[in-house]
């Protein structure tokens, strides 16, 4: 088909949408004059449509309000005819107006004034994100503020809560962390910046402030192990410093990822259970009284539970798996349920036991995303193997 006015204008759209305009007014450059392609009817078609090529000819010079170069055709019947070749827009300004966009301009081209004066070390950013730029327009004073505060005290070393900025809250900060943590990564001295924390969740500890401490969540299995006085087999939740600092008489500790399984671990002599948290073994690898405890690992039977066991062992590497085996799987064929989504990479940190069951998961030899989760095992399986273990520990002598 040949090229309408419609045609060009969505040419002009397709760079607007690229944000190629903007760019260019952040780079200080122009793409001006703009040529823009017509595609137009050949000499067949001027034999055989000659009205035709008349009429879109009138069409596109009415439709495109802009200049036209044109192209002279001598052909062989009806003489020398004169064509569209190529659209210019000479202006960017007219270009602007033909797509409706003048308030969106005139915002963007204020903000990057604006920061070319006052912030230009942000420049990149609103070069790169220059639609995002427009989106935040009403939030720019609080989040430049922010990015002044921070240049003014660098590593504060509070919580976010605790920055003090005329008209910011910390769940402003918090809301718009993925933007803020790109300013400040711009605007902040190298040493202020710890580069090996990433990730927005990362906002507090990668710029100095404070982190919410992790708490480490854990129960008491016998009654003669004393944490304070007049508490007996509490369930208490301490920070990972403080937890690593603890000196607990128990020879056994347990670790679960479900919660009513840490709930209803069986009474154990000289143990204590603890509530996993998935993949983050950081704040626990803090407490290195653990390394003289028996430690035991029970996680889902499927990919990501052997996963887990794998990070752990990085850790802790004396940690035993418990109920992870072929046998507590086979026993509960009726409870088998699906993995959504398998891990494929290789382990390193399992046992040649472990390693093989979970190469049967991955690779699906015995039913495809096979899993068994933890919670639907029988108890009374739990407290059997429990006991055999606990039997098997009594027996071992002291070390």
């Amino acid at each position: 088909m040949w090229t309408t006015a419609k045609d060009l204008k969505k040419q002009l759209e397709r760079l607007w949408e690229r944000a190629e305009l903007l760019r260019d007014a952040a780079n200080g450059e122009s793409c001006f004059p703009l040529q823009l392609v017509i595609k137009g009817p050949g000499s067949t078609d001027i034999t055989e449509r000659f009205e035709s090529v008349r009429s879109w000819v009138s069409e596109l010079i009415e439709g495109f309000p802009f200049r036209i170069e044109w192209k002279e055709v001598r052909h062989r019947v009806q003489g020398l005819q004169r064509l569209p070749a190529s659209a210019w827009i000479d202006s960017r300004d007219d270009a602007i107006r033909w797509l409706g966009k003048l308030r969106d301009w005139e915002r963007f081209s204020s903000l990057i004034e604006m920061v070319r004066q006052e912030h230009p070390a942000l420049l990149p950013w609103f070069i790169k994100r220059p639609f995002q730029a427009l989106n935040l327009a009403n939030e720019w004073p609080k989040l430049l503020s922010v990015v002044e505060w921070l240049k003014v005290h660098p590593c504060p070393g509070i919580y976010l809560r605790q920055v003090d900025v005329p008209g910011v809250h910390s769940k402003f900060i918090e809301s718009h962390r993925s933007v803020l943590s790109e300013l400040f990564d711009l605007s902040l001295p190298v040493d202020s910046v710890d580069f090996t924390k990433t990730g927005v969740g990362r906002l507090s500890a990668r710029y100095g402030f404070l982190e919410k401490p992790v708490r480490i969540r854990f129960r008491v299995l016998d009654s003669n192990v004393q944490t304070m006085a007049g508490l007996y087999c509490p369930d208490i939740t301490l920070d990972a410093d403080s937890f690593s600092r603890l000196k607990l008489d128990v020879q056994q500790v347990f670790i679960t990822e479900n919660e009513t399984n840490f709930l209803a671990f069986p009474s154990t002599p000289g143990a204590i259970v603890i509530f996993g948290s998935g993949y983050g073994w950081d704040a626990l690898s803090k407490a290195r009284w653990l390394d003289r405890c028996e430690a035991y690992y029970w996680g889902d039977i499927d990919t990501h539970g052997f996963a887990i066991l794998d990070q752990l062992r990085e850790y802790f590497p004396h940690i035993v798996s418990f109920l992870m085996d072929s046998a507590t799987l086979h026993a509960h064929t009726e409870l088998w349920g699906v993995e959504d989504k398998s891990k494929r990479n290789d382990l390193h940190h399992l046992t040649r036991e472990e390693l093989n069951l979970y190469n049967d998961l991955r690779d699906n030899r015995i039913r495809e995303g096979l899993r068994l989760e933890q919670e639907h095992l029988g108890f009374g399986w739990v407290s059997d193997k429990l006991d055999c273990l606990v039997g098997s520990a009594s027996k071992r002598p002291e070390k």
